[in-house]
């Protein structure tokens, strides 16, 4: 058994595994229920998700300081077991309004559990290690994102076209997913007292800071999924081909994350998170400028390839600048933070959407473009982040100022 692939990142992982596929198997089929099935305007379906996910963002940065002040497996299992109460109540709604509760119940849960998971994974794991951890999790995490819109179609076409139904098979895997964070084990820790856990946050080092702002500022340019999903039914695929693309994006996303990780705690991490940014831009300025079909298929995979390489990258990167006391606190400010950032994306890129989407999409990726070269350049003079200097922070303890 690899030294870093221990019981809670093996059970974490399959908590994810199950919680995204029943997640993912709602995502897609939700704005034709919203729309189809329960009469809401085409308007609502956007207001569902921002303020669904507007909430999620809030929260993350709650959850945080209290991963660091509380036990984190009670905040991580209430998390998931209010995403698949959320998920309850989105199968027994009647109209669009219990949707919008549901949908807030379930980013809730999310916004909960996550900073609180992220800081239990890296328990006993050496700094060099950690990209292989969170590429280990964001892989199952998102074979799960492959799983479940595959069961949605085959149960669609099952239930003859009938999406309600489908709405309680969800219901299903969220629950396992919530009986098996019991499996977790937490060591007693020394907590720190109640006043000292916000002002612990607010002493979070300089270069955490700094990294988390370059990160976030990326993420105002990083627009949600939904409207690239829309960019494809503009260029011309039916509603059945979004989804199969959307599976295809996850499938390169989750087999890319772990061979990401590794290479991430081999090289420095700014530079894994450039090579990320330039597919963005690839994926980004490629779909503004094509209407062949075949090609825009292409690029969802090499967009697929951009979140691979940053979003379990992007946490390690995060992990390895704070002490174990941190965690939590640390992943919750940068999570929250980059939420927010992708709301602020939605927004403007809504605004500027027009007809087909180009001009938004073309910003997007010249502005990728350039933070990927600021992030392959820092990589080349600031030797911060590669594997040889993050061995000295081992098992959580705080990086020492050569680190990342």
């Amino acid at each position: 058994m690899r030294a870093w692939l221990t019981r809670n990142v093996r059970v974490l992982s399959a908590v994810s595994f199950l919680q995204d596929a029943a997640s993912e198997l709602l995502y897609p089929l939700l704005p034709i229920y919203l729309t189809s099935v329960l009469g809401a305007p085409a308007a609502v379906v956007g207001a569902v998700e921002g303020v669904a996910e507007g909430a999620a963002s809030l929260t993350r940065l709650a959850a945080g300081p209290l991963g660091d002040r509380f036990a984190r497996r009670p905040l991580i299992a209430t998390g998931y077991g209010m995403a698949a109460l959320g998920k309850v109540m989105v199968a027994a709604a009647t109209a669009w309004p219990g949707v919008l509760a549901g949908r807030v119940v379930d980013r809730l849960g999310k916004g909960i559990r996550g900073a609180p998971r992220d800081a239990l994974l890296v328990v006993d794991i050496d700094n060099a290690a950690r990209g292989r951890v969170f590429g280990f999790h964001r892989a199952m995490d998102t074979l799960g994102a492959v799983v479940g819109p595959l069961l949605g179609l085959a149960g669609y076409e099952l239930l003859g076209h009938r999406i309600a139904p489908l709405l309680w098979v969800a219901v299903v895997p969220a629950v396992l997913s919530v009986a098996l964070v019991f499996l977790v084990r937490e060591r007693r820790r020394v907590l720190p007292k109640r006043e000292k856990v916000f002002a612990g946050v607010r002493d979070l080092p300089g270069r955490y800071w700094r990294v988390t702002v370059v990160l976030v500022a990326f993420g105002v340019v990083n627009f949600p999924d939904a409207l690239l999903l829309l960019r494809l039914n503009e260029i011309g695929f039916s509603v059945v081909e979004v989804i199969l693309a959307y599976v295809t994006y996850n499938a390169v996303y989750a087999v890319s994350s772990y061979p990401a990780g590794l290479l991430a705690d081999r090289i420095p991490r700014p530079a894994v998170l450039g090579i990320g940014l330039v597919f963005f831009a690839i994926g980004y300025v490629g779909l503004g400028l094509t209407t062949d079909a075949v090609v825009a298929w292409l690029l969802i995979g090499v967009y697929g390839l951009f979140t691979g390489c940053t979003d379990g990258v992007g946490k390690a990167w995060i992990s390895s600048l704070v002490g174990a006391d941190l965690q939590a606190g640390a992943q919750g400010l940068f999570q929250g933070a980059s939420g927010f950032a992708v709301l602020v994306a939605g927004l403007w890129a809504g605004f500027l959407w027009g007809a087909d989407g180009r001009l938004p999409l073309l910003i997007s990726g010249v502005v990728g473009a350039v933070f990927a070269l600021g992030l392959l350049a820092s990589s080349v003079y600031d030797r911060t982040g590669t594997s040889s200097s993050t061995s000295s922070s081992a098992k959580g303890g705080a990086p020492t100022p050569t680190t990342e």
